[in-house]
């Protein structure tokens, strides 16, 4: 059942967002050399319990997944793209690090994600991040009322194919409001004018993620981390959107993203 939510709501959902965007741009600017994966786990959960906020990840039970997740974040280093289950691994120059969060405060959700190189960047690195931000944008940007879904998966699917990158349909956005996911389902590539269509009050995850030669992928033994089949660099960018009679609102956008004036 989809849920359409009311302006009220989404202002609700708004506030969370927000602060994720806050949190996302707080860990971003902590992912250097020399810094353990452990370390921005614990300072999220900091930030999560000074603001009162709930992580959706912890004790999250999926069909996947060996046993809950005790995490507050995903974070996921150079191949492994989702899921990635926190470790003790201490970041390298040119790692290319994925990091997804979603929380709940006062019962609403919001969910993002964002991928950085820690020290010096790699070109084909650039490259990669870049086509998902892209991707993202274009599928925010028909994310309005009276299109399709089929819009929204066809312009990332789109935009991939543009900058070489093959897309999997394993894994994909969501719905989400009082929970981390609800329906419907957003495929990462589909065909304009099908699909369901989009009203006013749908509150989407919309996150393309690509790995750099296959659309293939793997678990690791902890049964959460999703790495690409053949070890190819990966990246994902995600943003909770609310269709409102305006158009797309974005509701985790980020500082580091605006534009100067």
């Amino acid at each position: 059942m989809i849920e359409l939510k009311s302006p009220a709501e989404i202002a609700s959902m708004h506030v969370t967002g927000q602060f994720i965007a806050e949190v996302l741009d707080e860990l971003s600017a902590k992912a250097a050399v020399g810094v353990n994966l452990l370390d921005l786990e614990h300072h999220a959960r900091h930030l999560l319990s000074e603001r009162g906020a709930e992580s959706c990840y912890w004790d999250y039970s999926p069909s996947f997944g060996r046993g809950p997740f005790r995490n507050v974040i995903c974070l996921s280093v150079n191949d492994a793209v989702l899921h990635g289950l926190p470790k003790s691994h201490v970041l390298a120059d040119g790692d290319l690090l994925s990091m997804d969060i979603a929380v709940s405060i006062d019962g609403w959700v919001a969910d993002s994600a964002v991928s950085v190189i820690v020290g010096t960047p790699r070109e084909e690195d650039e490259h990669l991040i870049e086509a998902t931000r892209v991707a993202l944008e274009a599928a925010i940007e028909a994310a309005r009322p009276g299109n399709r879904m089929g819009d929204i998966s066809a312009s990332i699917g789109e935009v991939a194919a543009d900058y070489g990158y093959r897309c999997n349909l394993e894994f994909g956005g969501h719905g989400l409001g009082r929970t981390m996911h609800e329906a419907p389902h957003v495929p990462n590539n589909g065909r304009r004018r099908h699909g369901m269509r989009l009203e006013p009050g749908l509150t989407i995850a919309i996150e393309p993620w690509l790995a750099a030669t296959t659309d293939k992928i793997v678990f690791d033994d902890d049964g959460w981390t999703l790495r690409s089949a053949d070890g190819s660099r990966t990246a994902h960018s995600e943003h909770t959107v609310a269709i409102t009679e305006d158009g797309p609102l974005v509701l985790t956008r980020r500082r580091s993203e605006e534009k100067p004036a």
